[in-house]
């Protein structure tokens, strides 16, 4: 099942959403031609027992119809409709198919007059006895920044339920480091969001991914801008950018409309089976100096997490919820607050429903921080551990090495040592190396894998598995695991 709220203040994003309806007929970067083009691929997300929600983008005045099949070949179509879309919603198309089998593999197209999409694959979730789940792990993607190469990694497994976003799916900035992007300039208004969105999923290797996999998504601050907030952020100035509530609605509106996620929810819940549920957190809709989600939505995690009807809880939380104390280093501050350390009443609360329910079986999947972790997260006290906390690198986004402009391992080998030696519970740590993550749920462990790219610059980069660690059932600890 899927358990969520509504992910924006309802009446703040339609009140501001009119002031940017102006900008609504924009098309991104396509353009509608002599005959309809799929030109940003299929994707799917949001994986039920029962159904699964399916996007692509056409510019047509027709319908669009769609199929969704047992087989690639379509020869045993299980599900068919027909959809409209226009610039409204910059021509996207999002179905909900339900009726479907549990952990089963489907195939799905769409269709405009004769034109074909791309073919995609898809998953729905398990119910009842699960023996295993394994999902991709994934964030921080910079297209300026290099090239998507861990995204086709993870396309051309047969291995996952899913691919976990854990935010920075876009970025705002234009900063042309290894591939030019559009527009060319900072993005603001709405046209600028579709169009960077659309950007995004003319990427072979993301368009491949999404056509293999569901994905399961959320936001962090670059989706909109640099350390955003309910309101206001880092990376906008409303002197010359306008009032920061017409940008952020821009930024949402495109975001709903581009991604194969439910509109309006963000913060949401999701069961595989009896064996984990995965609740996706959004800390960045109602955060504010105070809180870093609200108290509606920590009063819903912390039901949540105390509930026992599934062995594992995995939450998604786009930045590090463990305490984090950063050795003296150039250009790094003591405590970084826009994580979690930010909001100790915040990870208070959380924490001590973690250890009050004595469950030991919470595992925090994080993004942001352009790393690799694994850590034992601490009760108040720092004398036990009362979760674990596994970080993926990102895909292309700039870590310590390229930050400090240094040769890769330079200066990281002493700073990670440092890091480890400052905080005991931080377990693992790895700062130089981009890449993706799998993670492996059986009922007696939790297993993460780091997969890093040899090159970000290089289209043709090779893949190497580099570490594995897991946590072991009732444990609340992470260990490593020789390969």
């Amino acid at each position: 099942m899927l358990d969520g709220m509504t992910g924006v203040d309802r009446r703040t994003f339609l009140a501001v959403s009119a002031v940017v309806a102006g900008t609504a007929a924009s098309a991104g970067i396509a353009h509608a031609a002599e005959a309809p083009v799929f030109a940003h691929g299929v994707a799917s997300g949001d994986p039920l027992p029962d159904g699964i929600l399916l996007w692509t983008r056409v510019v047509t005045d027709e319908s669009v119809r769609w199929e969704v099949a047992r087989d690639e070949s379509f020869e045993h179509v299980v599900a068919r409709g027909r959809t409209r879309t226009g610039a409204h919603r910059d021509h996207t198309v999002k179905v909900e198919v339900s009726g479907l089998r549990r952990a089963t593999r489907y195939w799905y197209r769409f269709r405009v007059d004769d034109v074909v999409s791309p073919v995609g694959r898809t998953r729905t979730a398990p119910a009842g006895d699960c023996p295993s789940v394994r999902f991709g792990v994934v964030s921080c993607a910079n297209w300026m920044a290099g090239h998507f190469v861990p995204y086709g990694y993870l396309a051309d497994r047969d291995d996952l339920d899913a691919v976990i976003h854990l935010g920075d799916y876009i970025y705002p900035h234009y900063d042309p480091k290894v591939r030019d992007a559009e527009p060319k300039h900072e993005i603001i208004t709405l046209a600028d969001y579709r169009t960077r969105h659309a950007l995004y999923k003319t990427d072979p290797h993301l368009q491949r991914l999404h056509a293999a996999h569901p994905m399961i998504a959320t936001w962090d601050d670059n989706e909109s801008a640099d350390n955003s907030s309910a309101v206001g952020a880092l990376g906008h100035d409303p002197a010359t950018e306008g009032p920061w509530a017409v940008r952020l609605a821009a930024a949402t509106r495109a975001y709903f409309e581009w991604m194969p996620i439910r509109e309006g929810i963000m913060f949401r819940r999701l069961r595989y089976g009896s064996l984990c549920d995965l609740t996706m957190l959004d800390l960045r809709s109602y955060r504010t100096p105070e809180t870093i989600m609200g108290a509606r939505q920590r009063d819903w995690l912390i039901r949540g997490i105390c509930d026992d009807s599934a062995r594992w809880r995995l939450i998604g939380t786009s930045v590090m919820f463990s305490p984090l104390a950063i050795p003296p280093a150039p250009g790094f501050p003591s405590v970084n607050t826009d994580q979690w350390d930010g909001f100790p009443t915040d990870r208070e609360l959380v924490v001590r429903a973690l250890d009050r329910k004595g469950m030991k079986n919470a595992v925090f999947l994080t993004g942001d921080i352009h790393s690799s972790w694994a850590v034992d997260v601490p009760d108040g006290s720092a004398l036990k551990s009362v979760a674990t906390e596994y970080i993926t690198t990102s895909i292309t986004s700039d870590n310590f090495d390229e930050f400090l402009n240094v040769p890769p391992r330079t200066g990281s080998l002493a700073l990670e040592a440092a890091i480890i030696a400052k905080n005991p519970h931080v377990r693992f740590v790895e700062l130089d190396s981009h890449g993706v993550s799998t993670l492996d749920i059986t009922p007696d462990e939790v297993r993460m894998d780091w997969f890093y790219t040899s090159d970000r610059t290089d289209p043709n980069a090779t893949i190497r598995k580099a570490h594995s660690w897991r946590t072991r059932y009732g444990t609340a600890r992470v260990e490593p695991v020789l390969f």
